[in-house]
């Protein structure tokens, strides 16, 4: 009899300790589900923040696409009616956009046409450096134009059109009296060029004598 009370005794120890057991087993996987559930709902928020920054994204992108294919209009009608000015109506300025490595790239052409025929280079092939020289500064005065950031101010130019030349040199400079009516900025220019000196309104010659610079006025064009 008291055999079988101790087997009773240690069973019921036996229940006693699996109840505890299944009690903090039990109390354990409550609070995992509960993290689970937590960790369900966080996920679930986690998705749909991803998806409106992946929209945002592509708004972003689209709109950036936009703006460069706005700028780059601008600057191609631009530097084509600055070339059309100087060298004629049988020439433009196209741009190419592309993305290599995620990041945007330019390249420039230069279209020319011979009757039905049209011959697309790069600006340094196309009849000499006077078209580079021609691109660079409407590139720049295009650039000024079309940033925020220089609002106001002169345009400063250190010899725009060396290469240029004279069969089109006044087409330049004229070209120059135009953009600074147009866009009403001052030209600052360092030339040797006389058609380019000659149309300023106010104009100094610099030499170097003696080992000091000499200031001269040579015209002032408009100046009362």
């Amino acid at each position: 009899m008291q055999e079988l009370e101790e087997i009773i005794e240690k069973l019921e120890k036996k229940i006693h300790e699996l109840i505890l057991d299944y009690t903090a087993k039990k109390s354990i996987r409550d609070k995992l589900e509960e993290e689970k559930a937590s960790k369900i709902i966080q996920f679930e928020e986690l998705n749909k923040e991803v998806e409106l920054l992946e929209k945002v994204r592509i708004l972003l992108q689209k709109t950036s696409e936009y703006a460069r294919e706005q700028a780059k209009q601008q600057i191609e009608m631009l530097v084509t009616r600055c070339l059309q000015f100087i060298f004629g109506e049988n020439i433009e300025f196209k741009i190419e956009l592309s993305e290599v490595r995620g990041r945007p790239e330019a390249e420039f052409y230069v279209v020319s046409s011979y009757g039905d025929t049209s011959i697309i280079t790069k600006p340094q092939d196309a009849r000499g450096g006077g078209i580079v020289d021609v691109i660079s500064l409407a590139l720049r005065i295009a650039v000024i134009q079309c940033s925020n950031t220089y609002v106001n101010g002169p345009i400063i130019l250190d010899e725009p059109a060396k290469h240029v030349s004279n069969e089109y040199i006044s087409n330049v400079a004229q070209f120059l009296k135009q953009i600074s009516k147009i866009f009403k900025r001052q030209i600052i220019m360092v030339t040797h060029n006389q058609f380019l000196s000659e149309i300023a309104d106010l104009a100094y010659k610099v030499e170097l004598k003696d080992g000091k610079s000499i200031v001269t006025l040579c015209n002032s064009n408009n100046m009362q």
